[in-house]
């Protein structure tokens, strides 16, 4: 155990901002050809003789896991004063299989270029000790490691989701997080404001509805996800429910302000059912009442038919599809996944009532098919975005869940590309930054020492 606080800990966010620059990515990659998937580690230091190679490749033991999302056991939320366990490290990368409702814990210690497993969590243990399966998102939080999942108890597919909790030292599973869920049934992200006490949690669907593809009817039927959820951090008890309307379908990752004395944050929809649209939502503290507000809207592009994949052609349209946003450490600028389009856009939200378009790549896209600027062809679109601390680099993949993957592209391949940030807005991708995976399909990253989206902070920034 570290006798300090581990050093990539920061009490605020504009302090993390000034932390050393990241060596390493940790790339989770999935198989759908029989073979196991994989946490790839990617050399991104430019001064590295390894520059853009995966120096190891950690295969998992089994197959069919689908990794998703992941995370670490432990962040800067370790300095708030109430913290249980101040000296534990950034160490280990929590690593769920989202198809499987494995978890496998890994070291990064000794070695960070070698991340090895130390303990697998099997499906039917994670099932029995919290009542929940599909394990999803990870943070840290101030009672132990938070991880979201999609499904209950079972292998069947059926809901209510939720948030369980496995203890910062242990390792072991705590059991489920939620004291009086109310009306919450699905389930997604989470995140929190921790200085008011308060947990968000959004919605997507059970996996019965997400795990063999988009279910057309049920979008056009309103039957995913379409509200938010307001918690209280303390009681676990739920507070109050915000409904987007059934028309937004799949309401997804959640980005709060990074400064705890904010009380605002930003939500994507995936899809808008009466015009292919997709949103970005506001949610806001007005009095005692959490609110929200539409402050973005991305209409779709018009696409000839056969330009479109099978579930659209119909429409004769490419919608966004709103799969993932990240905020900067400053709160300055959201990145939008428009894993539809092929687009990732660049807001300043400085104000996040009335965000600004400043910047905007193109790769991939469901009738565009734009190739990277190195010339490699892209399937796929952004997805999975990651940002660097000081806010200057934006890393992205291209896999949204295998499923899905091929209801909308034929023969994808996976990737994983950078593009560099202007400080005054505008963003250009890296045109010899493009790793190209192959079979082995790209989603979430995380960046050695924490990324933008890996820490929560108890302490505001100075003004």
């Amino acid at each position: 155990m570290a006798l300090t606080a581990d050093k990539t800990f920061y009490p605020t966010a504009k302090m993390a901002m000034d932390a050393p620059k990241e060596e390493l990515a940790y790339v989770a990659t999935l198989n759908v050809k029989g073979k196991p998937d994989s946490l790839c580690t990617v050399d991104v230091n430019p001064e590295s003789s390894s520059y853009l190679n995966t120096v190891s490749e950690l295969v998992l033991p089994n197959i069919g896991d689908e990794l998703h999302h992941f995370g670490w056991n432990a962040c800067s939320a370790h300095l708030c004063p109430y913290a249980p366990h101040p000296d534990v490290e950034r160490r280990y990368l929590l690593v769920p299989g989202l198809r499987s409702s494995r978890m496998y814990i890994i070291d990064t210690k000794d070695n960070p270029k070698e991340p090895k497993i130390i303990k697998t969590i099997e499906p039917e243990e994670l099932m029995e000790k919290t009542g929940y399966s599909r394990p999803h998102t990870i943070h840290c939080g101030p009672e132990g490691i938070y991880v979201s999942a999609l499904g209950g108890g079972t292998k069947s597919g059926e809901g209510p989701g939720g948030i369980f909790l496995i203890d910062h030292e242990t390792l072991e599973i705590k059991g489920q997080w939620e004291n009086d869920r109310g009306p919450q049934f699905y389930a997604y992200d989470f995140w929190w404001h921790l200085g008011h006490d308060r947990v968000v949690t959004s919605e997507w669907a059970t996996p019965d509805l997400f795990e063999n593809g988009l279910n057309l009817e049920a979008a056009v039927g309103g039957r995913y996800g379409h509200k938010i959820h307001i918690w209280d951090l303390k009681s676990h008890n739920h507070l109050q429910e915000l409904d987007l309307g059934k028309e937004n379908q799949m309401v997804l990752e959640l980005r709060p302000s990074k400064n705890p004395k904010n009380t605002y944050g930003f939500v994507g929809v995936v899809v808008n059912t009466q015009d292919l649209s997709a949103s970005i939502w506001t949610w806001y503290l007005e009095k005692d009442q959490w609110k929200i507000k539409k402050t973005i809207t991305i209409p779709a592009q018009p696409a000839a038919a056969e330009d479109l994949p099978a579930p659209l052609k119909q429409f004769g349209a490419a919608p966004p599809l709103i799969t993932d946003i990240n905020l900067s450490l400053d709160d300055k600028f959201l990145y939008v996944s428009c894993w539809g389009t092929g687009e990732l856009h660049q807001y300043d939200v400085s104000d996040p009532f009335s965000p600004k378009l400043v910047g905007m790549v193109e790769i991939g896209g469901v009738a565009k098919k734009k190739a990277h600027p190195s010339g490699a062809p892209a399937t796929g679109g952004p997805q999975m975005v990651e940002v660097s601390r000081d806010g200057k680099r934006v890393y992205f993949t291209n896999s949204l869940y295998s499923s899905w993957d091929d209801q909308f592209y034929d023969d994808i391949k996976g990737w994983f590309v950078k593009a560099d940030v202007n400080p005054n807005g505008g963003i250009e991708l890296d045109k010899n930054f493009f790793m190209d995976f192959g079979d082995q399909r790209t989603h979430q990253v995380r960046l050695q020492g924490g990324d933008s989206s890996s820490d929560s902070f108890c302490f505001p920034n100075e003004d």
